[in-house]
């Protein structure tokens, strides 16, 4: 049983599924329809990097048992073109390369995007030898316990895990696989779109129904990819901070997608939300993938010297620090043209939580379901279906009464 029927299982049992208590067969039927249409669950990172070391078969495999309906490879490519899961090319942060003596002449700094940056680089190993690598957790603060246990996966062997866990889970997992660097790795002669493509047709999954979204942050990598597949497509958008009156900071280098960058096109991220923004994406993507704030951001409660300030007396100032604001006109406008909208990146620490949401990371998630969200990306998967569950309670009865008598409801559409 699943992590969500548990769950609508045990809120079955304190009657809080009463509306949907009286069986029929065509009431189940319209639930599973409905089904097709709610919001995904995506594993940032696998779904369950707060647990685990991220991008690993044990993260992925985790964060599907959590309820995962996509997990999430980062791509990058070795020396010998193999697709790897991981966050960046640069293997510093994410793995334990910096301790094998066997490797330090192997570090070194590149321009990537733009920026100097020092470490080991993907590009530089074999597969043989990333094979002689273990994942490490990228964050300090959560648990370091499973750091040098686990292998760095191949794109070939996360879509084996997907479609094993499909069969033994009796539900549909796909993957949502992001380009990463997509400049960069041309550059460096090892381009991941047609790499990407030809592992997908290896696996079956090279056509609009395979369950499977492909992600990136530049925009000409996207159009590339459009005239090559029909697999769906979505453009992601970042910015650099938040500033205290909730309005987004764009300083390089994340102000722009770097292709923009290397072409001189004028322009920023933000450009891409707005109507006529959204009408370009519209052309050659089927959605975006837009950091939160740019759906519902956040404001200083207290600003001292252009700063936020400290109220809540915790030593830093960090998302405690500010309160929620009214969603924006960015789903409602996506959603007119027929575009998925999955914003990132959702995380279930104190400190990443705005003040409006009482600390409960619960209360995030459903401020963003019922924003109109079609799907989300969790560090903590579990988190996120469960408030998924109660936000289909609460609009949707007849569903939870699928989740609980079905053995899946299948978003079949996906």
């Amino acid at each position: 049983m699943t992590i969500l029927k548990k769950f609508a299982s045990t809120l079955l049992a304190v009657g809080l599924l009463s509306a949907a208590a009286a069986p029929a067969a065509a009431h189940e039927e319209q639930a599973r329809r409905r089904a097709d249409n709610a919001p995904l669950v995506i594993g940032h990172r696998g779904g369950a990097n707060g647990y685990l070391p991220e991008h690993t078969l044990e993260a992925y495999a985790l964060g599907i048992a959590l309820g995962a309906d996509y997990i999430e490879p980062d791509l990058v490519a070795t020396k010998d073109g193999a697709l790897i899961a991981r966050h960046e090319p640069n293997l510093i942060d994410t793995t334990n390369v910096k301790s094998l003596p066997q490797f330090a002449d192997r570090r070194r700094t590149v321009m990537l995007d733009g920026v100097p940056t020092e470490g080991f680089f993907a590009s530089d190993f074999t597969l043989a030898e990333i094979k002689q690598l273990r994942a490490v957790q990228s964050f300090p603060e959560r648990d370091q316990a499973f750091n040098g246990k686990f292998q760095i996966p191949t794109l070939v062997e996360v879509i084996e895990l997907a479609k094993r866990k499909s069969r033994e889970e009796g539900r549909r997992i796909g993957i949502y696989p992001e380009t990463k660097h997509p400049t960069y790795h041309q550059g460096i002669g090892l381009a991941l779109e047609d790499r990407l493509l030809a592992v997908l047709g290896a696996a079956g999954w090279n056509h609009r129904n395979a369950p499977v979204f492909i992600q990136s942050f530049e925009t000409a990598n996207l159009r590339y990819l459009r005239s090559r597949t029909s697999v769906r497509l979505i453009q992601l958008i970042d910015a650099n901070d938040v500033k205290p009156d909730g309005s987004l900071d764009l300083t390089k280098p994340y102000d722009k997608p770097y292709d923009w960058v290397v072409s001189n096109r004028d322009g920023l991220f933000s450009d891409l939300v707005t109507p006529r923004g959204l009408r370009e994406v519209k052309g050659y993507a089927d959605g975006i993938g837009p950091w939160k704030p740019y759906l519902i951001s956040s404001a200083c409660k207290t600003v001292q010297g252009g700063t936020c300030a400290d109220v809540t007396g915790g030593g830093v100032v960090d998302e405690r620090d500010r309160v929620l604001l009214p969603p924006t006109d960015v789903i409602a406008n996506a959603h007119r043209l027929g575009l998925l909208v999955h914003p990132y990146t959702f995380r279930s620490e104190q400190k990443r939580l705005t003040g409006s949401f009482a600390g409960n990371a619960v209360n995030e998630y459903l401020a963003f379901y019922e924003a109109g969200v079609d799907g989300l990306f969790s560090d903590f998967a579990d988190t996120a279906v469960a408030a998924r569950a109660m936000f289909l309670l609460k609009h949707d009865p007849d569903y939870a009464r699928c989740l609980v008598n079905a053995r899946q409801c299948e978003k079949s559409n996906d």
